[in-house]
């Protein structure tokens, strides 16, 4: 091997090549706008005290609060309830004179008291009816407030019950079984550079319509220190997507693409973030759901390809999921697709830095005709 070709070597036997040249520390840092779980990282600050629109929309408050928090509005609603009616119960008693005296007609049998009161009213709203305490007909008040407690009672199991079952059949649940690849991969497809990345649903079920968007988002810092945040669409090859079987969404760095002008040295340099999210019904339950995530320029891999998932069986198509993150190296030209179109209208200008292979299996970048499909295994 030439001096020169020598000088071209860069081992990545140790290190995966998509993170060369990344800085290390907290200069290296980047706030990411959205997590991978689709989680983003955003905060409001709201006024102080201002309560006002979670109030008015109780509903859609309760189901996003957290399950601890559910659980003690849960307990806090019956709790509470049985404290205050238990207490109209002793006043009604109190008034007619049966806390003081056991000879009288009582409004409620065996309620002389806030604890005999406390546990009618718990009777009442739980249906238990031991027995032992009973409504009768001396006080038209009590025959009232026990009509009031009655539909009350099923005011709030209702609300209960809605919010609770809301929550289990959360979009959110759903989502968590369909899933992105960790990474995304550039490489070539009919001759034109392509970004790409996976999708598969992990039930058998399965998503027959669905629709998948992606937008870049770059962080621009203004000289007063605010950060704007600029949305750029990219255009898909196949947004409506059939996911019988883990399928691979495309899109093509042709002019009019926010990343034609980007090649794999100027993603270490960028700031953005590619954030994609499929929109789709379960069939199960017909509830809309999203599954989101983002991509950051270090989980973008040039030069490689996704494994092979889906084989013919006797029987069935089979999925290995256990490849569904997997990539393998191509032959791809290590510059950007705008240099590329312009290498390919005028191809005696240049060649391109392919990656190659040395005989301990290790990687470096070599000069190579773009024209030949030399495919590198590698493990990541």
């Amino acid at each position: 091997m030439s001096t020169q070709r020598e000088d071209q070597i860069i081992d990545t036997y140790y290190t995966s090549v998509h993170t060369l040249g990344r800085k290390k520390g907290k200069e290296g840092k980047r706030l990411r706008y959205m997590q991978k779980d689709g989680r983003f990282l955003v905060a409001f600050q709201k006024p102080p005290g201002d309560w006002g629109p979670y109030l008015l929309d109780i509903f859609t408050t309760l189901i996003e609060i957290r399950w601890r928090m559910m659980l003690l509005v849960f307990s806090l609603s019956y709790i509470l309830s049985w404290i205050f009616f238990g207490f109209c119960y002793w006043l009604i008693a109190y008034v007619h004179g049966d806390t003081q005296s056991v000879d009288n007609n009582p409004c409620v049998e065996n309620v002389r008291g806030f604890t005999g009161a406390f546990l009618f009213s718990m009777e009442t709203q739980a249906t238990i009816g031991y027995g032992n305490r009973g409504m009768t007909e001396n006080c038209i008040g009590a025959i009232i407030v026990v009509t009031i407690h009655d539909v009350f009672s099923c005011l709030l199991d209702t609300i209960i019950i809605g919010i609770v079952v809301a929550k289990m059949a959360s979009a959110r649940k759903r989502a968590q079984t369909v899933g992105f690849s960790s990474c995304a991969v550039v490489n070539l497809r009919n001759r034109v550079l392509c970004l790409s990345w996976r999708l598969g649903d992990l039930r058998g079920n399965h998503i027959l319509d669905g629709e998948i968007r992606a937008h870049l988002v770059r962080y621009v810092k203004q000289q007063m220190g605010s950060v704007v945040m600029l949305h750029q669409d990219l255009d898909l090859e196949n947004p409506h997507v059939v996911l019988a079987t883990p399928t691979t969404i495309i899109h093509k760095l042709t002019p009019g693409s926010p990343l034609y002008r980007m090649g794999p040295d100027d993603l270490q340099e960028e700031n953005f973030e590619l954030v994609v999210s499929f929109t789709y019904n379960g069939d199960s339950t017909g509830m809309l759901h999203q599954t989101r995530i983002s991509y950051t320029p270090a989980d973008i891999r040039w030069g490689q390809r996704f494994q092979n998932i889906l084989k013919e069986g006797k029987r069935h198509y089979k999925v290995d999921y256990a490849l569904f993150n997997d990539t393998t190296w191509v032959s791809v030209p290590m510059l950007c697709a705008e240099a590329y179109d312009r290498q390919r209208r005028h191809p005696n200008e240049g060649n391109s830095l392919l990656p190659s292979l040395t005989g301990n299996e290790h990687i470096y970048w070599a000069t190579m005709d773009s024209s030949e499909e030399v495919v590198v295994q590698t493990s990541l």
